[in-house]
């Protein structure tokens, strides 16, 4: 867990630096030092008016002009710039994935859901998927696409997990113990991708693990602890990291505000349905259409179209992250933002009382702004969240909730001002502290919109609280968060990776996965007639050859074993890889074991051994589970869902009297599960 906590720290850290390096790189450079991005260039400027001498903007280097209205063709001179590294970042990102780690692509997130659910995705947490993941997100986010890394720095921190597992064979050889290895790193990359270790342990309970036991939990939080820390000790930009988006309100937030803050929830949710929808949409295009065909294309213009829009807006050209952080920041009498323009009257009393003042001739430009941002920031994270590049959806979410709660909160505080006089207004009001703060409704909105598109309620409020420091705003974050939830299961089934697990046909039972009618274990399970073969292994009396035989012969993961065909009473359960592995094994270490040679799955006798004289015996009982799952054929398939859930497991064995009838595997389970919800839809 140390391993996994600092070499994700390490990565992180690495990440964090060289995505903000090369999104600066798109607007100019640093020619005292190239490898400086903006701020560090700009450290040793003194002068208080914003400029820096030290960094260049690419119209100021090639031209001597800054791109201002005032120059159109240095203007036009950054945009060039700005589209044409957006571009080439994008496209080395999709081709690195495309040629070397086709598996980089995409969140990761419902893929790690799937695994530790009990499904293997063979080379999905490998090397090569962690060495053009971390490379993608950089390039990804530096590129300026609507996507975030924070949701990849969750299948980052896994890979690492995977890598380490395999170093130690308790873990490596061990598929279960292997997924309290990998539920501990998705705590880990929600801590690094946030600075939220605690949130990190949530989610992975919350929203990515099947089976969390105590000491998974302890796991957990030790290796997101570890990280934060490293990532934070590591950090070149100080302490900043440790709080992402800090907030200092100066007043507290009113009983009768609950409404509005229930409302950005009910908004929250619906934004969250308008987006997974879309988005499904757009996904089932790209497999079932020839949009699918040309990745690299799409990636393209993608990026090109993102970049063109992105330029001349003043809050799209901003890092996501900035605009999120100059949303939810409370507006101070030195700022000369838009959206913070206030016709201040120190004179007037009403002005003094409310703590507010009526919005200058420039907030409603920042209104049309920021509602144009709104519109578009939805529209390109439809196209992006599922191009072949590494995408994450918590800070576009983010952002798009931000600039729906600062937009309410203006109107609700315009409206306060509009009717400062009414008595509901001077109850509610204190004298000399802001009576509304738009900024807090920007955090609240956030809230909401992550938690219409993820469904997370605990860990997104926690989430949220680590992000912002705001303790004394857990109620306004509560209501919303749940809310939301409520809203977006109301019109949707299940959050956007539960969707993008159906859509890929992935063997995984969500928690509200329910059966209404009483079925039973021998409905599902297969085969489902009796007297259709089922492959099976006996304890003794087959050859090697029968055991080849029935390796070429199906297509099984594993096989159960039984005394006999005549008594198929259950002995225990191998897996396919390891009989074939035992198989070449042995053959390898034994020359004499032949074709005919006897093969016994339990500790055989002299009479045995008489009877097959001349012929090598192998001896395959170290690789039988002996102690396998079984439920009986009577038993109620609401209980098979919990054992598919809670112990991550991939199948169960049916038997009746200790005699075997058949198997229950996950997906018999979610076909099932499918039938039944299309006969009750018809």
């Amino acid at each position: 867990m140390l391993a996994v906590g600092v070499i994700t720290g390490i990565i992180a850290c690495i990440i964090d630096i060289g995505s903000t390096w090369m999104s600066d790189l798109k607007e100019g450079v640093c020619l005292e030092a190239f490898w400086f991005n903006r701020d560090q260039c700009c450290w040793s400027s003194n002068q208080t008016d914003g400029v820096c001498e030290q960094w260049y903007t690419w119209s100021r280097l090639f031209m001597n002009k800054d791109p201002t209205g005032e120059y159109p063709e240095a203007y036009f001179v950054g945009y060039i710039f700005y589209v044409l590294f957006s571009i080439l970042f994008s496209a080395v990102c999709v081709l690195l994935v495309r040629m070397f780690a086709p598996y980089a692509c995409g969140s990761g997130i419902p893929e790690i859901k799937t695994i530790l659910g009990g499904f293997i995705i063979r080379g999905y947490l490998g090397k090569w998927t962690l060495l053009i993941k971390s490379v993608g997100m950089i390039l990804g986010v530096a590129a300026g696409l609507s996507l975030g890394k924070e949701g990849p720095m969750v299948h980052m921190a896994s890979c690492v997990g995977n890598i380490m597992a395999h170093f130690f064979p308790k873990y490596g050889r061990n598929e279960a113990k292997k997924r309290e290895i990998l539920s501990a790193s998705a705590a880990a990359g929600v801590a690094v991708a946030f600075g939220a270790p605690i949130g990190g342990v949530l989610f992975s309970l919350e929203e990515a693990s099947y089976y969390f036991p105590m000491k998974t939990m302890f796991r957990s939080f030790f290796c997101a602890m570890v990280s934060a820390n490293v990532l934070r000790l590591l950090n070149p930009f100080g302490s900043d990291h440790a709080i992402m988006f800090y907030v200092d309100y100066k007043a507290q937030w009113h009983v009768m505000e609950l409404f509005p803050f229930a409302l950005l929830g009910m908004l929250g949710g619906i934004f969250g349905t308008i987006f997974n929808r879309a988005n499904l949409y757009i996904c089932r295009l790209r497999k079932t259409t020839w949009l699918g065909r040309y990745p690299v294309h799409e990636v393209l213009v993608v990026a090109m179209a993102t970049a063109l829009v992105s330029f001349p807006h003043t809050y799209l050209r901003m890092n996501t992250s900035a605009l999120i952080r100059l949303l939810v920041s409370q507006c101070s009498p030195g700022d000369d933002w838009s959206i913070c323009d206030y016709r201040v009257n120190t004179s007037d009393p009403m002005g003094k009382m409310l703590g507010i003042y009526p919005a200058g001739p420039a907030m409603s430009t920042a209104m049309i702004l920021l509602t144009t941002a709104l519109m578009l920031k939805l529209f390109m994270t439809v196209f992006t969240f599922g191009i072949k590049v590494p995408t994450g959806l918590f800070i576009p979410s983010l952002a798009a909730g931000a600039i729906m709660g600062r937009m309410l909160g203006v109107a609700i505080e315009q409206l306060v001002v509009a009717h400062a006089t009414h008595p509901f207004v001077a109850r509610m009001c204190k004298s000399s502290q802001p009576c509304i703060n738009p900024a807090l409704y920007a955090m609240v909105g956030a809230a909401a919109t992550l938690g219409g598109v993820t469904r997370m309620t605990i860990s997104l409020v926690v989430v949220m609280l680590e992000l912002t420091g705001g303790l004394n705003y857990i109620i306004p974050l509560m209501i919303a968060a749940m809310v939301s939830k409520w809203t977006g299961d109301r019109l949707t089934n299940g959050s956007i990776y539960e969707e993008h697990i159906r859509l890929n046909d992935y063997p995984y039972l969500g928690g509200h996965d329910e059966l209404e009618h009483m079925w039973i274990a021998a409905d599902v399970m297969q085969p489902s007639d009796p007297d259709s073969p089922l492959f099976v292994i006996t304890r003794d009396g087959m050859t090697v050859a029968d055991l080849e035989t029935l390796l070429n012969t199906s297509d099984v993961k594993g096989f159960p074993v039984v005394v006999s065909q005549q008594s198929p009473y259950l002995v225990g359960w191998v897996t396919r890889r390891d009989l074939r592995w035992a198989l070449d094994r042995d053959r390898q270490l034994d020359l004499s074991i032949t074709d005919d040679s006897p093969v016994y799955f339990t500790d055989y006798s002299h009479d045995f051994q008489s009877e097959n004289s001349g012929l090598t015996p192998v001896g395959l009982k170290n690789i039988v589970d002996l102690s396998p799952t079984t439920v009986t054929d009577q038993t109620p398939m609401e209980t098979v869902l919990d054992f598919f859930r809670k112990l991550g497991l991939r199948q169960l064995l049916v038997t009746h009297n200790g005699c075997l009838l058949g198997i229950l595997t996950k997906k018999d389970v979610l076909r099932h599960l499918l039938r039944h919800s299309t006969q009750n839809s018809s």
